[in-house]
């Protein structure tokens, strides 16, 4: 049988972003754990399966699972990865629920990664990859400079402005004014995007996601039992994960198509829908490049045109695709791709309040497409029928 339609998410949970969270990522983990069981109205001891990822800086399932009182975990993961594998630990969730290994999995995210372990910063030995020996001779280590690479070559290919990156930037943080959750709420125009200081040419300081502490928690059971709890479920049509090259191969000379291109039609085959079906789409936002490579390499827009359809006001709220509704990592916070499907299942339920988009039924999160580890996964939602 397909997995389509067969698994659920049925509780969400989040701490507060913030800079400084005062507590360790095992109290985050737990209070984002417990709202989500709370809100899906199960108890604690009810969970059975725990999956999460991290790079070194989070606590591991087992730890946690003794926090929470679960004496059998009958299901985990714990893989070492970014936020390219932040939506594969939901999909590996949703296959052990189908398989029936587990019952009730809750996926987490849980960092301090602004009072804490800030990710990419100095002071800590190098990556452990192939690539890094060749980069370290030129202080080429940190994310802002990998996607930076790949967002001058699409400039200069398909002409991107950066008025066109800024479009992005000035949109999400639109949509986070109407976000109680966001860390940055104040609006802000595109003279004030362009005033804003260098980073990595060609991303300024508002092209780069937020340093955060928080967490997110998802909690997934099969579609059956989801219908008798508290929440309408929201169905997990569809999930893939893919690798393909990274930055630093030369079998991928071009530096302006990611991983995302070549996994989104196994999605949308899988979901049983396309890229005109999608009402809402939750798509990485670590810088603000990474929206415009996803919009066309998901298919919302032809190679090149990104800039162009976001600035058109197609991703706007009341656009034709409303993009990164909550805000996204620029100016909700950064919890490394959970909070994207948190928010693409509260628009799904309908109660996401003043930036609710109508009728939404479809909707995509996605995670890191592809730069730097090659690796991608994503998710096509959608509401019960």
């Amino acid at each position: 049988m397909s997995l389509r339609d067969q698994v659920a998410i049925v509780g969400i949970g989040c701490t507060e972003f913030s800079k400084d969270s005062g507590v360790s990522t095992l109290t985050l983990a737990a209070r984002a754990i417990l709202a989500a069981v709370e809100d899906a109205g199960v108890q604690a001891s009810e969970l059975d399966g725990i999956a999460t990822f991290r790079v070194g800086d989070s606590v591991p399932p087992a730890i946690l699972a003794q926090s929470l009182g679960i004496r059998d975990l009958r299901y985990f993961v714990d893989q070492f990865g970014g936020g390219s594998v932040s939506h594969s630990i939901v999909g590996q969730a949703a296959l052990a629920i189908h398989a029936g290994i587990a019952e009730t999995v809750v996926c987490y995210r849980a960092l301090n990664a602004r009072s804490e372990f800030r990710m990419g910063g100095t002071g800590r030995p190098p990556v452990d990859a192939i690539e890094t020996q060749y980069q370290a001779p030129f202080g080429y280590f940190t994310p802002p400079q990998q996607f930076a690479m790949a967002a001058r070559a699409h400039m200069e290919r398909y002409g991107t402005s950066a008025e066109q990156l800024g479009a992005v930037a000035v949109q999400q943080r639109a949509n986070a004014s109407l976000n109680e959750r966001a860390m940055m709420r104040k609006p802000i125009s595109l003279d004030d995007y362009l005033a804003s200081r260098w980073i990595v040419e060609p991303f300024r300081l508002l092209d780069c996601c937020l340093e955060t502490d928080g967490a997110v928690a998802l909690l997934l059971t099969s579609a059956e039992r989801a219908r008798d709890l508290r929440q309408d479920p929201i169905l997990i049509s569809g999930v893939t994960w893919g690798s393909g090259q990274t930055l630093y191969s030369n079998q991928q000379p071009d530096s302006t198509r990611t991983s995302a291109a070549d996994m989104a039609p196994r999605l949308f085959e899988m979901a049983g829908v396309g890229p005109h079906d999608i009402d809402v789409a939750e798509l990485y936002d670590c810088f603000s490049y990474s929206v415009l490579v996803q919009l066309e390499d998901y298919g919302f827009c032809k190679k090149g045109e990104g800039g162009a359809f976001v600035e058109s006001g197609a991703t706007a709220l009341g656009g034709s695709l409303p993009v990164n509704t909550h805000g996204g990592f620029l100016s909700e916070g950064y919890v490394h791709g959970l909070n994207h499907v948190y928010e693409a299942v509260s628009q799904l339920r309908g109660d996401a309040g003043e930036r609710q988009v109508e009728n939404a039924q479809v909707a995509l999160s996605a995670a890191q497409p592809g730069y730097v580890s090659g690796n991608t996964s994503a998710l096509v939602l959608r509401r019960d029928s």
